[in-house]
Formats: structure tokens, C-alpha cells, sequence
């Protein structure tokens, strides 16, 4: 097979967002695909990046880029930051709808769905919409000001059951302070919640709208490819979009954001894991928007691999080590990955590890306990369930040192 690294890789996606009128702005697909179905959104000021009220830094875009990247073309209507009220908001969305039904790249004109992030003095919100027979989706942030007949998905501020369902629409209640908590850009922005939010949003779309449909599974591994097998900075930061990041949960390492992520691929990671590590897959879960993958990461330690094991140097010992991979994929292309492992088990597989170590006593005694891990046991446990005892550590218990 033709290494796919003696080619440059495929440049970032790139259509521009095009302004049609003031309240109207028409974002093509932000995915290697680069076509899609259409969605409108409706935001309000509190969505544009110049009036970020948010304290902290987040990757996390605006919603008009997120969506693109999700493989959507997308109309977002603004609402005017002075008189809503006034605001002709069925024209403005049959404008949208004629845009989308207009647009190349746009594969469905059918069918649309409508996501309101602000409905707040929009009074003729509910009638457009039904008179809009082409929106068979609608996804709120908030209760909207009047129902509409298409099928509803809500996401609203109140205390009570997490998840209820009536005449086919769905209500998520969350307990935070305002329903613009997925707004990157404000002042309440929840990024675990937003994050749930957005994936629960994306399947009651996509289940309506038939898509995009991606092979979640071939993006990974192309992924995956590219940093174990091919082994190339270029080719792995490709799959992945604008700004994108990794969590080494055990060791906090990585990198947040492209530039910082790209810096340790290149330092500290593709070229510093030895020549035979290996991925042995044990389960995997595909969601409508993420991997979860069971496996083990195998090596023999001959060089210092600091991004797993940072400042030890190389054993030489063989180990195999579960790990717990989350892997966001946004669109045809990874947002993030929070990657998780037993790092007890490392550190006994490669015999830097104690059976015993000291326990604190308030009488003079010395104690020591028994440090409730294992060896490679850990992996063949994974493996196979039956590959040793369960519950062997119940009997691990404090005892007085021997001088």
C-alpha cells in the first residue's frame, strides 16, 4: 500500500461566511466534505464573538462555525439588537430558506431544521416557523415565546426530571443560571453542559434532516494511522478541525488549541512512542458525534515517553497498559480527545512500584498498607474477565512495618 504521507496533506476547509443582508449570514460546510443539508440558526448579539462576556478561553466556536463544521450549510438570522418586536422575522427566514435552497453546496431542499439560541421578543416566531413547511426540526435554547407544530427539542433552565418527552417533542432541563449556557461567548457559558447539549441537539437533527452521515469509525482510525503507523505532524493535524485539542487525563498532557497541539505531536508524542507500540482494541462505542474505545497500549520502554510516563527513563520493560479513549468528532474531522489509562499499573509493570508503602500513624507505630493495584493482570482482566480473580484486594489491609 502507497504511504499516504509521500503526499502533502488536504488544507484546512475553507468557505468564507457571506453576509446577504444585515440580519443574514450564509456559512457553507466547514468539512472535508464541503456540502451538506441546511439549517437556520437564530441568535442574538450575545453569539458574536466582538461581544464576548465569557471570562475564561475556550476552543469551543460560535455557533455558526460549530454547525458548519458539523457539515451544515447555515443561515443564521441575527436578531436586531434594538426593537426584536419589530422585526420581520418570516421574511427574513423565507430568506434563509430561499438561500439555503439556493446554495451548491446545499444537498437537501426539502428539508430544513431551525435551531433558536434567542427567541426573546421575536412575536412572530411560532407562526413562521409553521408557515415555514420546510423546517421539520426545530431545537430551542429556552422555552419558545409560542409553540409551533414541527417537532421540538428543548433545552430549558429549571430544576426537575433531566429528560421528558410529550406528542413526540423532547424537553432537557438543566440546572444553570441562564439557557445561553452553550454560548462560548457569554457570561454563563457551561462548557460540560453545552457540550451534551450540542451532541443531543446534533442526533434529534440529524435523525430528521437524514444527516451528514459520516464513518466515524474510518475518521479515527485514519487518525490513529497517522500518529502510530505513518507517523506524520501534518497528516494527523488534517483530520482534525480549526482548533482542536487532546487531555492526557493522568499526566495533563497535550495540547490546547492547533498551534500547542500540533508543538507536542511534533515533541512529544508521534515521535517519541517507541518503534512497536501497539494499539489492541478491546471494545468500541460509536455515538452520533464520538468514539469510545477500550484498548490497550502496548510498548516495550526503550525511550523515554514523557507524554505517559513524564521524567522516567527508558526500562526496558514490556507493558501493556488499559486505556479509555473519548473522541469527539465533529463533522468529518476530530475536535478532541480525552484519553484516560491505569497509571498504577504502569508504574508496577515497569517495577518502580512498591507492594507496600508508608501509612500515617498517630501512635508511633510504623504502618504500611497494601497499594491496592496490579500488573499486567489489569490488562488481561480487560481482555478476558475471566483471566484472573475478582476481589483479591478486599483482603490488602494496614500492618506494622518490620523494622
Amino acid at each position: 500500500m502507497e504511504d499516504p504521507t509521500k503526499t502533502a496533506p488536504p488544507p484546512l476547509p475553507s468557505a468564507p461566511a457571506v453576509e446577504l443582508s444585515p440580519t443574514l449570514t450564509l456559512q457553507p460546510p466547514l468539512s472535508r466534505r464541503g456540502r451538506g443539508p441546511g439549517i437556520v440558526i437564530v441568535v442574538s448579539d450575545e453569539a458574536d464573538i466582538k461581544n464576548n462576556t465569557n471570562p475564561t478561553k475556550t476552543l469551543d466556536p460560535v455557533p455558526i462555525q460549530k454547525w458548519a463544521e458539523e457539515g451544515y450549510v447555515v443561515a443564521q438570522l441575527k436578531k436586531p439588537s434594538a426593537n426584536a418586536s419589530s422585526w420581520k422575522f418570516e421574511e427574513d427566514l423565507k430568506s434563509a430558506i430561499d438561500a439555503l435552497k439556493s446554495h451548491e453546496t446545499c444537498t437537501e431542499k426539502s428539508k430544513f431544521a431551525a435551531v433558536v439560541y434567542s427567541s426573546e421578543g421575536i412575536t412572530d416566531l411560532g407562526a413562521a416557523l409553521d408557515s415555514a413547511t420546510e423546517i421539520v426540526a426545530v431545537v430551542s435554547f429556552g422555552t419558545l415565546p409560542q409553540p409551533c407544530k414541527a417537532p421540538k427539542l428543548s433545552h430549558i433552565i429549571e430544576k426537575g426530571l433531566p429528560k421528558s418527552t410529550s406528542n413526540g417533542d423532547v424537553i432537557y432541563r438543566y440546572d444553570l443560571k441562564s439557557p445561553l449556557f452553550v454560548l462560548p461567548t457569554h457570561a454563563h457559558f457551561a462548557p460540560a453542559p453545552a457540550s451534551v447539549a450540542h451532541s443531543r441537539s446534533l442526533e434529534f437533527i440529524k435523525r430528521r434532516l437524514d444527516g451528514p452521515w459520516f464513518d466515524l469509525e474510518a475518521i479515527w482510525d485514519e487518525h490513529t494511522s497517522f500518529e502510530f503507523s505513518n507517523r506524520s505532524v501534518e497528516h494527523t493535524m488534517a483530520t482534525m478541525v480549526q482548533e482542536p485539542y487532546v487531555n492526557h487525563i493522568p499526566t495533563m498532557t497535550g495540547g490546547i488549541g492547533r498551534e500547542k497541539l500540533s508543538a507536542f505531536y511534533a515533541h512529544h508524542f508521534i515521535f517519541n512512542n517507541p518503534d512497536d507500540a501497539n494499539l489492541e482494541l478491546v471494545s468500541r462505542t460509536v455515538g452520533i458525534d464520538r468514539i469510545v474505545d477500550e484498548f490497550l497500549f502496548c510498548m516495550t520502554h526503550d525511550k523515554e515517553v514523557d507524554w505517559l510516563i513524564p521524567g522516567l527513563p527508558p526500562t526496558g520493560k514490556y507493558v501493556r497498559i488499559p486505556f479509555t479513549a473519548v473522541v469527539n468528532i465533529r463533522g468529518d474531522r476530530l475536535y478532541h480527545e480525552h484519553i484516560s489509562w491505569d497509571q498504577l499499573t504502569v508504574l508496577f509493570q515497569l517495577g518502580l512500584m512498591p507492594e507496600y508503602l508508608p501509612f500515617p500513624s498517630s501512635d508511633g507505630k510504623k504502618l504500611e498498607y497494601r497499594v491496592p493495584g496490579a500488573g499486567v493482570e489489569c490488562a488481561e482482566k480487560l481482555e478476558d474477565e475471566n483471566a484472573a480473580p475478582s476481589n483479591e484486594m478486599f483482603k490488602f489491609a494496614v500492618r506494622e512495618a518490620s523494622s
